[in-house]
């Protein structure tokens, strides 16, 4: 089994984000860059499957800068076999990622995407569903478990309501959450044998996929600093407060 891992260049998490002095978006400069946490899941999940036999194949692909490069690399020294990075430095939306990602699928053939359920920079958690909406293929969200069972896979999701179990046919689109695994740490000989490893660069006009932004940004702003929380000296003092200056009551 055949299996496609898209991998985000994003700022890493530890690092407070900074916002533009002219509010046009976010400060990257000189700013350390990861690979997305989510998609970081997705990769040692698609490492699992190959050790226990599942997958023979994992293919790490990433849209972005050519120092998305360095990510893919973080993703082969993991385990993954070969990387493809569409080189562009222009910001590409959810919808605009899942159609290059849909000419990928068709040119690769994999039996299974799967990927991070959202990126820690936008969280916009759509490019998954709308990947499968595009290439027709079943889909299991927020997996907390992934199985291969025959020709299908049973994905243990994470609803509102607790645990949901699944069974979908494959090909399929598998999107992770933070309690499917722990991803391992790349040791120095796995990192030096990565540098080895086939990459393949490509371009947006290498595909026949519309990726013309639908978003404008007319604003960036930091959130509103939190006031000071008080303290009350009585139940009735926290309800005459309650009821009279915030009105929740």
């Amino acid at each position: 089994m055949k299996v496609l891992v898209p991998i985000k260049r994003v700022i890493d998490y530890n690092v407070k984000v900074r916002v533009k002095s002219d509010q046009s978006g976010v400060d990257l400069a000189n700013v350390k860059m990861s690979m997305n946490p989510f998609d970081e899941i997705a990769v040692e999940e698609a490492v699992r499957l190959k050790e226990a036999g599942t997958a023979t194949e994992i293919i790490a692909i990433s849209i972005g800068p050519e120092k998305a490069q360095d990510q893919i690399r973080q993703a082969l020294a993991m385990g993954a076999d070969r990387g493809i990075l569409i080189k562009t430095d222009e910001t590409v939306e959810p919808l605009g990622v899942a159609k290059l990602l849909k000419s990928v699928c068709e040119a690769e053939n994999p039996e299974l995407v799967i990927m991070g359920k959202q990126a820690i920079d936008d969280d916009s958690n759509q490019t998954g569903q709308m990947l499968a909406a595009l290439l027709g293929w079943a889909q299991g969200t927020f997996a907390s478990q992934v199985k291969k069972e025959g020709e299908q896979l049973h994905v243990t999701r994470e609803v509102d309501s607790g645990l949901q179990t699944i069974a979908i046919s494959l090909p399929a689109i598998v999107t992770t959450d933070l309690r499917l695994n722990e991803p391992r740490y790349a040791s120095l000989p796995n990192i030096m044998k990565a540098k080895k490893k086939p990459l393949d660069v490509k371009e947006p006009s290498d595909f026949s996929a519309d990726i013309t932004p639908r978003l404008t940004t007319l604003k960036v702003t930091e959130p509103p600093k939190r006031e000071a929380g008080i303290k009350v000296e009585t139940v009735a003092d926290l309800i005459d407060k309650l009821k009279n200056e915030a009105g929740v009551l």
